[in-house]
This record gives C-alpha cells, structure tokens and sequence, in this order.
C-alpha cells in the first residue's frame, strides 16, 4: 500500500455493505483540500458574528441550525437519502454499526463553539495551525487503531514525520507567533483538542456514511446531533447573558451552516478513500492557506505575525511528507 499498510477491521466494527466505486486517492486529496477551504471560511464567518453578537453560544448554535434547515431541504428532495436512513437502521439492529457512531455531530458542534470563543481571541491563523494538530494527531491514532471505515492503517516512518511536524508548527506559531492581542499561549491547547474532536467526526461521518451509502443522510444526522447540543448550551447562556440584540443585518455573517453542509459531506464520501490522516492532512492545507488569506485581508484580531507564517510553512511540509508513499517496506504490529 502506498500510504500505509491496511488491516482487516476487528469484527465488532465491520460494516457489511455494497462496495461502491471510489475515488482516487488524488482526487480525494484535492477535494479535501478545496473542503479545507470552506472550514477556515465558516471558521471567518462564525468568528465575525460572534464577535457582532458578543456570544459564541447563540453563534454556533445559529450557524448548525441553519445547516440543519438546509439538510432538512435537502433531505426532502434526496430519495437516496430517505432510503439511507432505511439501510442505516437495519444496520443498527444488526449490531454492524455501533449505536456511538451517530454521534459524529458532537465534534462538529465543538469545532463550531470553538470558532465563535476562542477564534475571535486568538486569531484565525493560530486557531487554524492549533486545530490542525489535533487533527493529524488525532488521525495518526484513529487510523492506527483501525476505527476508520477503511480499517487499520498502520503508521509509515513519512506519516510519524508529517505529524511531528504538525506539532513543530503549532509550537512555532504560538512561541513566536502569539501576542497579547493573541490570547495566552496555553489557548492554543483548546484547538488542538477540538481539532482532534474533528478527525473523530470525519471517522464516525465515514461509518455512518459506508451502513447508510448516503452522504446526505450521515450529514443529516451529524447535524441533529449538533444542533440539539448547541441548542441546549445557547439556551442556557441566554438565561444567563440574555438575548444578543446586535444582529448583524448583512447576509454573509449566517452562511457559516451553508458552508458546513458542504465540507462535512465532502468529508464523509472521501475517508474510506483517503483514510483519516490523510483527509485531515490534505483538509489541513486548504485551511492554512485560506487561514493565511483571511489574516492578512480581514483578520479577527491582531493579523499576521512571523511566527504563524512559520508556522503555516511548516505545516503545510506536514502535510506533504505525510502524504509520501513509503517504499520501504510493511509496517509491522507488535
């Protein structure tokens, strides 16, 4: 195998279903990449409207709810869809998915909570490096104990190397690219276990996706699961806080959902394909570069330093010596 070695997925996590054409693994990777993109968009949009409103809680709640609308759309005119959700619970009763694997939409909601608190403090940039090491780190381990629906991937001498890479750049950015503007240095902690919450997710979407061979339905109930979730933290801070009453009037502060419903669809037709390290990896370039675009033209706070354009290079190598095939023989598991 060129990115890795694969194994048999222990039974208690098979999921029996009709092999269906993928993609190539290049197209995977660059579609991916394009989703990264829209990630670090809603991560701009959501970040502005939380700080237009003065709390990140209604603002992520908005922001799935919305998604949820669209899904719902979405959902009525997708026969492929509805039947899904017929596949998907013969599954379920047969005990060839587990019941935890709906649950993909926490990582979602987290990630979006995240980009209305703690994107605005810190800065898009240095958000987008902090959740890009969770996101590999997470993924090395996800992939290493086969929870994928590809199976297990063992880790390749260029994988362990892109990863530790990923953690060089999260520290590059917040030794010498973090500021009083940018929030305290140990903030950066807080997006990289989100963004471990988010290879979960792409893990979880990709089973729900392979029981229910529909991408329409596992993005469905990703967003269920996350508005609820949300639903119910902005309830309770609007008891305490009381309801924001500076409601943005332009459009594009609540398109964040929109923009969701794309990259997380995108997210679970290409894992099987590309396994979860490499989809975070490739996800993770789209990101930075559009991360690096949005400081330098609308940043959330303070702009661009020199150490998270450090960063970003580096991390963007991660991605690269990750993605190397390695021809140096199996992997062995001990």
């Amino acid at each position: 195998m060129p990115f890795g070695v694969r194994h048999r997925p222990h039974p208690s996590r098979v999921v029996r279903v009709t092999r269906t054409r993928s993609f190539p693994v290049w197209a995977a990777l660059l579609g991916s990449g394009l989703a990264g993109v829209l990630v670090a968009l809603q991560s701009r949009i959501n970040g502005g409207l939380s700080q237009q409103l003065g709390n990140g809680y209604v603002t992520a709640a908005v922001s799935f709810g919305i998604g949820l609308l669209i899904m719902c759309a979405v959902l009525l005119l997708s026969r492929r869809g509805r039947v899904g959700f017929t596949r998907l619970r013969g599954e379920l009763r047969a005990s060839r998915i587990p019941a935890w694997a709906l649950l993909g939409g926490a990582g979602g909601a987290l990630f979006v909570l995240s980009q209305g608190l703690v994107a605005p403090l810190m800065g898009l940039t240095l958000f987008t490096v902090g959740i890009v090491a969770g996101q590999v780190l997470g993924g090395l381990f996800m992939d290493r104990v086969g929870l994928g629906p590809g199976g297990r991937i063992d880790p390749t001498p260029t994988r362990i190397a892109g990863t530790v890479l990923a953690v060089i750049a999260v520290a590059l950015s917040a030794g010498l690219g973090g500021s009083a503007d940018h929030g305290p240095v140990w903030l950066i902690l807080v997006p990289v276990f989100v963004g471990a919450g988010i290879a979960a997710q792409s893990m979880v979407n990709g089973l729900v996706r392979a029981a229910s061979q529909s991408a329409v339905t596992s993005t469905f109930i990703n967003f269920v699961v996350g508005t609820a979730l949300l639903g119910a933290a902005a309830l309770v801070s609007i008891g305490i806080a009381g309801w924001p009453t500076n409601w943005p009037s332009e459009p594009y502060y609540y398109i964040g959902g929109f923009v969701g419903t794309i990259f997380i669809a995108v997210a679970a037709m290409l894992v099987r394909t590309a396994g979860v390290l490499l989809l975070s990896m490739s996800n993770v370039a789209g990101q930075l570069i559009a991360a690096v675009a949005f400081e330098l033209g609308a940043p959330l706070t303070g702009g661009l330093t020199q150490g998270m354009i450090a960063g970003t290079a580096v991390a963007l190598l991660a991605v690269v010596v990750a993605a190397l095939p390695w021809r140096g023989g199996p992997t062995t598991v001990r």
